[in-house]
């Protein structure tokens, strides 16, 4: 007996007529995302995804502006010069450094460490390195000029400003006598960058990390840095210290 075909009356079982597109529906269904921000009526819809929070940015290089001891190298205040020997570059003082009126001199060169090009980079921080050798006495009353040069230059978070500026606070500090303790209420200003990068260091692994050599490593320069402001700031460097960085450990053994 042949078997009868389905006529325009007879029921088909249920489901799409398709089945083989139902697939490709259910991921497109599943693709269509909607991202938005958190804590918001719409991230508790379905098929959203919360955006994440943004980077704080707190190793973010900052941009640099132009600079006071840039403005005035180029008008000639300076009684400087650039001379050339067989060690190198080297600044040439027209006139005898401590002669100079360091409450002036000593601020302009400090805000020089935020510079970044060629000369005036190394004016800037040969010219400090000279002034401190030879300052003596007239260092300790200019310690509040200088605190603004330095947070400046430690704000940029620029890996070589950085690393320039804490050997130039180390020498700071061995200076000239009670100029660490003069700097202790000023640590507020000073420390709060270095709470930041005080554990960057480089992981070479087995290989040889030049920068140490170099004392270019910022983790090992802070490290350094704090221990020499404990050593001169007095009884009360360490407190303070500790406030600002928990994570300091003493280096004056008990």
């Amino acid at each position: 007996m042949a078997a009868e075909r389905a006529g325009p009356g007879s029921a088909e079982p249920a489901g799409p007529r398709c089945p083989q597109l139902q697939e490709p529906l259910g991921r497109l269904k599943k693709s269509k995302q909607q991202v938005c921000d958190g804590f918001t009526i719409r991230a508790l819809m379905r098929n959203t995804v919360v955006r994440g929070p943004p980077l704080a940015g707190a190793f973010k290089e900052r941009p640099t502006k132009p600079t006071a001891f840039r403005k005035f190298y180029e008008r000639g205040d300076f009684l400087i010069a650039l001379e050339h020997d067989t060690k190198g570059n080297k600044i040439a003082w027209k006139v005898e450094i401590e002669k100079l009126d360091y409450r002036y001199y000593l601020p302009l060169f400090f805000d020089g460490l935020c510079e970044m090009t060629f000369p005036y980079e190394f004016f800037a921080r040969q010219g400090i390195h000279d002034m401190l050798e030879h300052g003596g006495n007239k260092i300790l009353p200019v310690i509040p000029d200088l605190i603004i040069p330095i947070k400046n230059a430690l704000n940029l978070r620029n890996r070589q400003v950085m690393c320039v500026t804490l050997k130039v606070l180390q020498h700071l500090v061995v200076s000239a006598d009670m100029v660490g303790e003069a700097l202790v209420p000023y640590y507020r200003h000073i420390l709060p960058v270095l709470n930041i990068f005080k554990n960057m260091n480089v992981n070479s692994g087995d290989g040889i990390d030049y920068s140490q050599q170099k004392r270019e490593n910022i983790g090992d320069l802070i490290q350094e840095t704090l221990e020499a402001f404990e050593r001169c700031g007095g009884e009360n460097a360490y407190i303070n210290i500790k406030y600002m960085i928990p994570t300091y450990q003493s280096c004056i053994l008990n």
